[in-house]
């Protein structure tokens, strides 16, 4: 097992960044790498429970992932279990992402903490690292 984190620092207050990373109608303006778009979801990261998302490229592949909100402390951070589903709507190996959020010189900064990957974390760093460019694109204009 393997784990990731990420950090990135956006020009607003840590209680808008985390309405950003936690409202469903926030969220999918910017989940998923850079040429996803997210056709199906089931995202509130506001409250603990299942989530789900279907996240689909330019070619028509969908990426459908999906796992539990475990912990919410506004504004500070959210967690949740990660699973990729396969073709056949399996998931498969979960690991748990934890997004946080704190004070930062003209702002706040987002950490995320990807923990306990099964597989090599290279393809998870270029996703996230997408992902986040995307919520930069957003919160710097």
């Amino acid at each position: 097992m393997t784990d990731l984190t990420l950090s990135r620092r956006f020009p607003v207050p840590p209680e808008r960044l985390f309405e950003w990373v936690t409202r469903p109608e926030r969220i999918l303006k910017w989940w998923g790498p850079e040429g996803m778009t997210v056709p199906e979801s089931d995202i509130d990261f506001t409250r603990t429970g299942p989530w789900s998302s279907v996240m689909a490229n330019a070619e028509g592949q969908r990426f459908k992932v999906s796992g539990h909100v475990t912990h919410v402390d506004p504004p500070r951070s959210v967690g949740f279990t990660w699973a990729w589903h396969d073709e056949s709507d399996r998931r498969g190996d979960e690991s748990h992402v934890t997004l946080t959020v704190t004070a930062a010189p003209e702002g706040a900064q987002l950490t995320i903490d990807h923990r306990d990957l099964a597989a090599d974390t290279a393809e998870h760093e270029a996703g996230w690292t997408s992902t986040l460019n995307k919520l930069t694109a957003l919160l710097d204009t």
